[in-house]
């Protein structure tokens, strides 16, 4: 009898486990059957299209450089490198023909006085030649009359071959003759002497030239030693390379009195104070949104108390970029002009810009975040309730932030991320498969 319990509720137990197990397939047969929901924590969040005015300001870091500068550089000298003496210091203000280098003298000062030294020997032989062809001159002169004079006396006594014996005539003959001869060698020898005085003194002339000649460029290498400012402005110093070993990211100190410069080396410039402009580069479709002209605002770190204004001078195209290059040296070049400039300004100060974009006024805009790009076009995931829809829609407008667009109603959810994506089981973020294009 207790046997046929014992079996009468292992039955029991087991038709109970049955059924469970069977009612537990028919469940998860039933949920397979029907759509996944998920969770309230697991679904992608959503914004709504609102209307109203929208305002396309655009934000962005930029720096103040200089688009008039005038570069001082080394004097263009022979004899090797040159000794800095005097050297003014950055930021200092500078008129047109002020001082601002000037480089020791001592070598070109001294081919100046041995110039002058080799010019004043020259004037001393051109004085000596010009002496001496003088007196060769007056000699031959002299030697040119005795011998006319000669030539003279023995046309004389040739006359009288007449009246004399026929030796004495033919010695009157030979005599003649010498005169006439050494009358010739004379005259050639008076010729020779004018033309050897006259390269005495040629030469003499040619050497005075020479050192005159360098006497002027010793002059004017030492003038060459002050480096006057050809604007006026403001001095910026140039850095200083090691000549013997450099390598990139080097810590390169100013240049200063007492160091060396090769000739031809960039010591200092001179920036026009009126002439800076702001510089910055926008992400493309930020970019869409400043136009030339457009007014800025700018906060310098070095001027916070202080907002400059300006409006936009260029828009450039996108600038290129190598794959190993950081993403802060692409974008569209930009730059801007300062229409409340300050002598406190410096080339290379950096600022927080504020581009003044227009204001939209009832129009209809979402966040950036919202907007998706796949095969080039961009299209927003509509929360219809029971789904996600794909839809493309028409960009109007961007600021940095929020997009205007056409083709959605006012309040009409769309989602922030990409919900076709797979989602991670710990986390409520999505790794999107469509590009998101809401960066600026």
């Amino acid at each position: 009898m207790r046997w046929r319990s014992v079996v009468g509720w292992s039955a029991l137990v087991l038709a109970a486990g049955g059924g469970a197990v069977l009612l537990a397939a028919k469940q998860s047969a039933g949920r397979s059957a029907r759509p996944e929901l998920r969770p309230a924590q697991d679904e992608a969040p959503v914004a709504e299209v609102q209307r109203g005015d929208l305002d396309m300001d655009v934000h962005a870091t930029g720096e103040l450089r200089a688009s008039h500068t005038v570069m001082l550089t080394a004097p263009s000298v022979g004899g090797g490198s040159l000794e800095i003496t005097q050297l003014l210091p950055t930021s200092t203000p500078v008129k047109k023909g002020d001082v601002v280098i000037e480089f020791d003298p001592g070598e070109q000062q001294f081919k100046l006085d041995q110039s002058r030294s080799e010019l004043m020997q020259a004037e001393q032989e051109i004085a000596k030649a010009n002496a001496d062809a003088a007196v060769l001159a007056a000699q031959d002169k002299v030697a040119a009359l005795k011998a006319r004079y000669g030539v003279r006396q023995a046309e004389l006594d040739v006359q009288k071959n007449e009246i004399v014996s026929s030796i004495d005539g033919k010695k009157n003959n030979l005599a003649l003759e010498q005169a006439q001869r050494v009358q010739t060698e004379l005259q050639q020898d008076s010729q020779s002497h004018q033309q050897s005085g006259q390269a005495a003194i040629y030469l003499a002339k040619e050497k005075y030239n020479k050192a005159k000649l360098a006497m002027d460029e010793a002059q004017q290498n030492i003038d060459k030693m002050r480096v006057t400012a050809p604007i006026d402005g403001m001095v910026s110093i140039q850095r200083n390379p090691p000549q013997d070993f450099f390598f990139s990211g080097m810590a390169v100190p100013d240049f200063h009195a007492g160091d060396l410069a090769n000739p031809g080396s960039a010591i200092a410039q001179i920036v026009d104070p009126m002439g800076l402009e702001l510089s910055c580069k926008l992400g493309e479709r930020s970019s869409s949104s400043v136009r030339v002209g457009e007014p800025v605002e700018a906060t310098f770190d070095a001027l916070p108390e202080r907002t400059f204004h300006g409006k936009v001078k260029t828009v450039g195209g996108m600038s290129r970029s190598d794959f190993f290059d950081d993403n802060s040296n692409s974008g569209v070049e930009v730059t801007m002009e300062l229409t409340d400039a300050d002598p406190h300004l410096r080339s290379g100060f950096s600022a927080q810009i504020l581009f003044r974009g227009d204001k939209k006024k009832n129009v209809l805009y979402l966040p950036r975040q919202a907007l998706f790009m796949k095969d080039g076009k961009r299209f927003v995931y509509v929360d219809t309730g029971k789904g996600y829809e794909q839809r493309s829609i028409k960009i109007v407008g961007e600021s940095e932030s929020k997009a205007v667009v056409e083709g959605l109603g006012e309040g009409t959810r769309v989602t922030l991320v990409d919900p076709t994506a797979p989602r991670n089981s710990g986390s409520s973020g999505a790794t999107a498969t469509a590009t998101s294009t809401g960066a600026p």
